[in-house]
């Protein structure tokens, strides 16, 4: 029988590297939230899944006027986040049960196409975990910070060290498990270590699979990365409209 899903939409950042008041999952774009548009890709994809929505605790109001004057009709679970994504996570998992698939994925991803969080579910519900990555197309230099004789701070080569661009490749959400995985994964003590899920996972000694991800996958994190997203958003609409 298959697992019941459960989608854990993770919007508890304050998004200080943005500079704006607002954080950054409710900045708008097209006149919607980037935390709705991300709800909405998802309840697109799979409509029969339970959502649990993590938030800046003082946000919470706040979303919750924001859905009803924008019709955003999906059950969400409102949540509020801890002091570390890690604690954001476990809160989260306190809604979820075992025998189940979860994502986990970042409020501020909502360019995930359909296929890819349906890929996501079905290499999880199969394998256990899957997490989406995509390859480094870049040259990769290694590099430390250094101060200058002026104490200006500079970058210099790490001599001898090498990044092999063919063995590294950029992580994205959703990050998919059976939930028992996810839960007691982490039930382990906070680690600084812990950067995602699939970091979680792997330190409680599980197995991760991978599948492709997206370039359009992007998080927004800053301005440039607001800038581009309205950009992929434009392209999309208007390619659909040729069609």
């Amino acid at each position: 029988m298959a697992r019941d899903k459960y989608v854990i939409i993770m919007a508890a950042g304050r998004g200080s590297r943005m500079g704006e008041v607002l954080p950054k999952q409710f900045i708008e774009i097209d006149s919607e939230a980037i935390l709705m548009k991300t709800i909405r890709s998802f309840e697109e994809a799979c409509p029969e899944a339970n959502f649990i929505t993590v938030l800046p605790s003082d946000w919470i109001p706040y979303w919750r006027d924001y859905c009803l004057k924008h019709n955003l009709t999906t059950r969400q679970a409102l949540v509020a986040g801890g002091i570390t994504r890690f604690h954001s996570v476990r809160n989260a998992l306190d809604r979820v049960p075992d025998g189940a698939l979860v994502a986990v994925h970042d409020g501020v991803r909502p360019l995930a196409s359909a296929k890819l969080i349906n890929d996501a579910f079905r290499a999880a519900e199969k394998y256990g975990a899957a997490i989406p990555v995509v390859p480094c197309v870049d040259t990769l230099r290694v590099l430390e910070k250094k101060t200058a004789p002026d104490g200006a701070p500079v970058l210099v080569t790490v001599e001898g060290a090498k990044a092999d661009r063919s063995v590294l490749y950029g992580v994205q959400t959703p990050q998919v498990f059976h939930s028992e995985i996810l839960k007691e994964a982490y039930r382990q003590p906070y680690d600084t270590d812990f950067t995602d899920d699939a970091s979680v996972v792997q330190k409680d000694g599980k197995n991760l699979s991978y599948i492709a991800g997206e370039r359009f996958n992007i998080k927004i994190t800053t301005k440039d990365d607001l800038f581009l997203a309205k950009a992929i958003l434009s392209y999309f609409s208007s390619d659909s409209r040729k069609n």
